[in-house]
């Protein structure tokens, strides 16, 4: 990787969005159009930048509100052909492309408490709309490891096949996510996988961003929520991709992040040596956290190829530098489940 310092976000995103050479040779292979819905998010642009680098003669649609305008042309200078479109509009259906290969992006978790209605509208039924839309499709389905239990923090992380025990409304809505979809490709016989993901880091946001502000600012870091799972965005973007060759009917799960548990103490204390600060540590470890474990995806598609130590170090010195970030909090120490 290049020296971070010296990107613009403009070379930042071209970093994010470097297809692997697996990659390259799988999305070659898939016959059809590609679509991304939800394509403004914090991981959508350069996920969907990643996928026309990996397929430049396939058409390559991405699909959100874009609300800021700099994004949608950002993507289209790469080649893709954006739509403005609100996926809570049932009628915009009538005009979505049919591609025969679909990546669902979008969603709500911030701000969900207080407006608990559209975040459901939004996680629940928005997937009702895409599932009967696109039911000749393969379908990628964008989820999160919330809706699974805290579970002990020396486990390894819940497993695909640990059940389901989402924690608040917004991680019960995700579980009406994955449920929309189960339902209609059962009806269907629509190819599905359903990637459940925590946490994808780059220099903008994520849990490294969350402590790396909280250190520089001599705040305090609650160790209550002990231990996380860490990915870089790139590895993320390339193994949700990789996906949609494991789509099928009734869905497969699939875990998404990254090797091991790590400690948040260990993380802030490492983050502290890169900024020459002592951190604020306050709290004690609870014995459950939550945690995944991604060894299927592994198995799937290999290791990341970003080790940790690196992707920190890279994260911690752009937000030192005073780079942009997205001012978006991961709130990833939240345990009762309100976001």
């Amino acid at each position: 990787m290049v020296d971070i310092l010296k990107l613009d976000e403009a070379g930042l995103e071209e970093v994010l969005s470097e297809p692997s050479d697996s990659l390259r040779e799988e999305i070659r292979k898939e016959e059809g159009d590609f679509i991304v819905l939800g394509a403004a998010g914090k991981m959508g642009p350069t996920l969907a930048m990643m996928l026309k680098k990996a397929a430049p003669k396939k058409n390559v649609y991405a699909v959100s509100r874009f609300s800021d305008p700099a994004t949608k042309e950002r993507l289209e200078k790469t080649g893709i052909h954006v739509i403005v479109a609100d996926l809570l509009d049932k009628s915009v259906y009538g005009y979505l492309p049919k591609a025969e290969n679909v990546y669902f992006l979008a969603g709500r978790k911030f701000g969900a408490t207080g407006n608990q209605s559209l975040t459901w509208a939004m996680n629940s039924y928005v997937p009702t709309l895409v599932a009967r839309h696109y039911r000749e499709s393969r379908i990628v389905v964008f989820s999160t490891g919330n809706v699974y239990p805290l579970v002990e923090i020396t486990s390894g992380g819940a497993t695909e096949e640990t059940p389901p025990n989402p924690i608040g409304e917004y991680a019960q809505s995700c579980l009406g996510r994955e449920r929309m979809f189960e339902y209609f490709s059962s009806r269907y016989d629509t190819p599905v996988t359903i990637v459940r993901l925590n946490y994808a880091n780059e220099p903008r946001y994520g849990i490294i961003v969350d402590l790396t502000l909280k250190i520089g600012n001599d705040e305090p870091i609650d160790l209550t929520m002990g231990a996380v799972n860490l990915i870089w965005q790139r590895d993320a973007n390339d193994y949700i991709l990789r996906s949609i060759r494991l789509a099928h009917s009734p869905p497969t799960l699939l875990n998404v992040t990254g090797p091991g548990t790590i400690s948040v103490r260990d993380l802030a204390e490492l983050i502290g040596k890169i900024l020459i600060k002592k951190p604020r540590i306050v709290g004690k470890e609870s014995a459950t956290c939550l945690l995944s474990n991604a060894a299927k995806c592994f198995g799937e598609f290999g290791n990341p190829m970003m080790d940790l130590e690196k992707m920190v170090f890279n994260i911690v010195r752009w937000v030192k530098a005073g780079k942009k970030i997205l001012h978006k909090p991961t709130k990833y120490q939240v345990r009762d489940g309100k976001f």
